[in-house]
């Protein structure tokens, strides 16, 4: 690092700080905001259950997870070869498959019953 600035190496030092910093705020007031509305709603008798599709949830999760741990093990691969640091492919690979296969044998069970 001889080439950068020591100007530089402080801003390349503080923009992931600011990055989490700000990403904490923004989910402190989520957080906060929607604590306020289910207790408004709970005081005006208005509160309504919310259903988690778990169908869905594993659907999109297992496919998200299946394709960035694709990339991950071919990129991996490719650079590394066989070593430990194609676990960090593998692994994202693994609960993707995973979470699909939750998802067709629960389809599945609703179909038939």
């Amino acid at each position: 690092m001889e080439g950068i600035s020591s100007t530089a190496q402080i801003l390349i030092a503080i923009i992931p700080i600011v990055g989490i910093v700000m990403g904490s705020v923004v989910i402190f007031f989520y957080l906060l905001w929607n604590h306020r509305q289910k207790t408004l709603l709970i005081q005006a008798g208005q509160q309504r259950k919310e259903e988690f599709d778990l169908l869905s949830f594993s659907l999109l999760s297992g496919l998200l997870l299946s394709s960035v741990g694709i990339a991950l093990t071919v990129l991996l691969l490719i650079i590394e070869g066989a070593s430990y640091g194609l676990l960090g492919g593998i692994i994202p690979l693994s609960v993707g498959i995973g979470l699909l296969t939750h998802y067709a044998i629960r389809r599945g069970e609703k179909r038939n019953g």
